[in-house]
């Protein structure tokens, strides 16, 4: 779908990505409308997987869904969903754009569920806690970093290097099964200063960070010291969800409480387990109904049959409850 907004930022034409799949009763009920679950793909994959796929939508516990496969993908990386400096606004885009759009393309009913896995399921609790009102509930899965205090075992407002910890060790980016060293932070973030083009890492400064003098996004640290920029990081914290919950809490909680699920593996291998335990203890003070469950398994291995079946049940309650609450008006 042709965006206005973002083409108008990148000063070439843009366009918000997605596959649609419908369900069987689509054709079969021809007169019923359908919720919309929107999948939000993680880091590297695209929109393209469904294309020239004739399968109908499965269901949502025997709800049937119309699904949409967003796809964040950008020259410096997945956007996340996230207005920012350097993507530019593509929560704006999705939300007064494309949304418009596929709801007068197809029948919707207007109830909205979110989920995603790693970097989309960082984005669909971004864009539930950001538009509370438009989205009726999320299962987030092994998100992205939501903690800055816990950014894959890095407090960012208080340590001073990415590569080294206060004794000199090296910091990890990444394990096996969530204690055997994988790979280092040093090393990632060194490849990535070679190959420019939006990896993981470089696709954090382009949502989080202010575009830099010379046009490409400010860097978290210097790639070669591993040194923190405290300046970058005072921009970062716009995008720590935890920061933004504990910060306006008193007026999301009545459009927001309940209606959140995160779920991670007890052995993530970028540590996301940790980042979300520090949400969830956050969310706990201030008595919100944010669900959040530990599975066995790791970034890879967590999202079971039994891992999804908890999620989905869980959108298929929530979107239950915004039926039985909207027939009654």
């Amino acid at each position: 779908m042709p965006s206005v907004l973002l083409s108008n930022f990148q000063g070439i034409p843009m366009t918000v990505n997605a596959a649609v799949v419908l369900p069987v009763e689509y054709f079969t009920e021809p007169n019923s409308k359908f919720p919309v679950l929107f999948t939000i793909f993680g880091y590297g994959a695209d929109y393209h997987y469904f294309s020239g796929h004739n399968l109908p939508a499965s269901s949502l516990e025997n709800v049937p869904v119309i699904k949409v496969f967003l796809d964040g993908n950008g020259k410096l990386g997945h956007s996340v969903y996230a207005d920012s400096d350097n993507n530019g606004p593509w929560g704006e885009a999705l939300t007064k754009e494309f949304i418009p759009v596929l709801e007068k393309s197809y029948r919707c009913n207007g109830a909205r569920l979110l989920t995603g896995h790693s970097s989309g399921g960082w984005s669909s609790l971004w864009l539930q806690t950001h538009y509370s009102k438009i989205f009726t509930a999320c299962f987030a899965s092994s998100p992205d970093p939501v903690n800055f205090e816990n950014f894959q075992m890095i407090n960012l407002y208080s340590d001073v290097n990415m590569f080294y910890q206060n004794d000199s060790s090296p910091r990890l980016l990444s394990s096996v099964a969530g204690n055997i060293p994988w790979m280092k932070m040093k090393d990632v973030f060194q490849l990535e200063n070679v190959i420019y083009r939006g990896e993981q890492l470089n696709s954090f400064n382009s949502v989080f960070s202010k575009k830099g003098r010379d046009g490409s996004p400010e860097r978290l640290c210097d790639p070669i010291t591993g040194n923190i920029d405290k300046s970058v990081v005072a921009n970062w914290k716009k995008y720590d969800i935890t920061a933004f919950l504990k910060e306006n809490w008193e007026s999301l909680k009545n459009d927001l409480d309940g209606k959140v699920r995160v779920a991670v593996g007890n052995d993530d291998n970028f540590f996301l387990n940790k980042s979300v335990r520090a949400l969830e203890t956050e969310m706990k003070k201030l008595n919100s109904d944010f669900k959040f469950a530990y599975y066995p398994g790791d970034h890879f291995t967590a999202s079971t049959p039994e891992y999804r079946k908890d999620g989905n049940l869980f959108l298929k309650e929530k979107y239950l409850e915004w039926l039985k609450k909207h027939a009654q008006k």
